[in-house]
């Protein structure tokens, strides 16, 4: 299960969420080399130096990767517990790269309630004028290659309705993988 959105539309906080409340959810922890926000405890990503992270592209460590703003991210090869989902949280470009290897990956593209309120949630994190200026104008790209990855988009207007919803619909694609059809 992937969760793929513009910067500050909340992914990472549905992510949190979604683990919290659904025990066979298991994230799969990022990596980056952009420096941790004052907003951060650290907990949201390994934050590494480009170095330890490029070593880690050459000796084939990641699923997925790429290098936005200057920044590098990648997700881990993921090791979950056995009979989990496994939940990434990752950028446009890596969900292109997850699509490639896993096409059965299910894709929740979030979305913002408008461009505004994501301008006021890039700046409440503390995101300096010209990164909120950067994300607000790529925002576009990102939302319409999204949709062409996404096997659902969801409004991320209210935390608490945005995550039953995505459980919800966890629930039951699982139901139909528990039960699937008889071909006929």
């Amino acid at each position: 299960m992937v969760l793929i959105g513009p910067g500050g539309v909340g992914k990472g906080t549905l992510a949190r969420r979604l683990v919290a409340k659904d025990a066979h959810l298991w994230l799969s922890k990022s990596w980056t080399t952009r420096r941790r926000r004052s907003t951060e405890d650290g907990s949201e990503y390994h934050f590494v130096d480009r170095a330890t992270f490029e070593k880690a592209i050459d000796d084939g460590r990641f699923l997925e990767w790429a290098e936005f703003n200057g920044n590098l991210y990648g997700t881990p090869n993921p090791e979950p517990p056995n009979d989990v989902d496994v939940l990434l949280e990752i950028e446009v470009q890596g969900a292109e790269q997850v699509r490639r290897q896993r096409p059965d990956a299910v894709v929740f593209l979030i979305m913002p309630p408008s461009l505004e309120e994501l301008e006021e949630r890039l700046r409440s994190r503390g995101d300096h004028d010209e990164h909120v200026k950067f994300r607000l104008s790529s925002t576009p790209i990102e939302l319409a290659k999204g949709r062409v990855l996404a096997s659902y988009e969801v409004v991320n207007d209210d935390v608490e309705r945005t995550t039953d919803e995505i459980l919800s619909i966890l629930e039951e694609l699982r139901q139909r993988r528990r039960t699937p059809s008889k071909k006929e």
